[in-house]
């Protein structure tokens, strides 16, 4: 089976990551291709962000189903442009919110969301109530590092967040802990195994949801809301969207 990591923003060292991060735990007949946008924000951390990011995203999903891919997980802990994705691919989509946050509900009564920056916060609430995990999720922290600050040797991020995912269990009563950036795909075991708790972290999580997906032959429902959108004229830089 073929796996599309698809990291919505533009930095190629942390599509190049997420990507390692994937291939460690996918299955051996799993492959896994990892992509960034063409167009898109370095980064995302805003709403303005995540809408600007869609349009690139979207490209990456109807190239895919040229290149047969048979899954795509998208990589942004704001899984943005989800439901737009679903309408366009046969197979399934992931986002890693939603596959974090599944997965730490199977295997504690509670967890914390510990994620970038404070104004993202609001955006990791907003996931938890659209996919029912409000009454699993304790808090959502903020380590006030910048996305991008996660790809600085020097920004001792790995500190920063080992120290707001230990608050999180000692003050909210959190059982486990959900990072809410991909961006820290690479930090997930040494901070599990540093806070003697477990640690989910959506890139991976994803890829193995996807994985089972596929084994159980399910593809993504193509009546009532996740059905192709329909066709029409696209102006201007989305000219070509209309195409499909």
């Amino acid at each position: 089976m073929l796996i599309k990591i698809i990291n919505p923003n533009t930095t190629l060292s942390m599509t190049a990551k997420m990507t390692d991060c994937a291939r460690a735990v996918a299955s051996a007949d799993t492959r896994i291709l990892g992509v960034s946008p063409a167009m898109g924000p370095a980064s995302i951390e805003s709403y303005y962000d995540e809408a600007l990011a869609v349009p690139g995203l979207l490209e990456e999903i109807i190239s895919g189903e040229d290149e047969g891919c048979d899954a795509y997980v998208i990589a942004c802990f704001g899984d943005p442009g989800l439901y737009a994705a679903r309408e366009v691919a046969n197979g399934p989509v992931i986002g890693i919110a939603e596959a974090a946050m599944h997965y730490a509900s199977l295997i504690a009564p509670s967890f914390s969301v510990v994620t970038t920056l404070q104004r993202t916060c609001g955006m990791a609430w907003h996931l938890a109530e659209r996919y029912g995990m409000e009454r699993f999720c304790r808090n959502v922290r903020a380590c006030e590092l910048a996305v991008l600050e996660l790809e600085d040797p020097h920004s001792d991020a790995r500190r920063i967040i080992t120290d707001e995912c230990r608050r999180a269990l000692d003050e909210d009563g959190a059982e486990a802990i959900v990072l809410g950036c991909a961006g820290m795909a690479d930090l997930c075991s040494a901070i599990s195994d540093d806070i003697k708790a477990p640690v989910i972290e959506g890139v991976t999580a994803a890829v193995k949801l996807a994985e089972s997906l596929l084994t159980l032959k399910l593809q993504t429902a193509k009546r009532g809301d996740y059905a192709r959108p329909l066709p029409k004229l696209y102006s201007g830089i989305l000219q070509n969207f209309g195409a499909r």
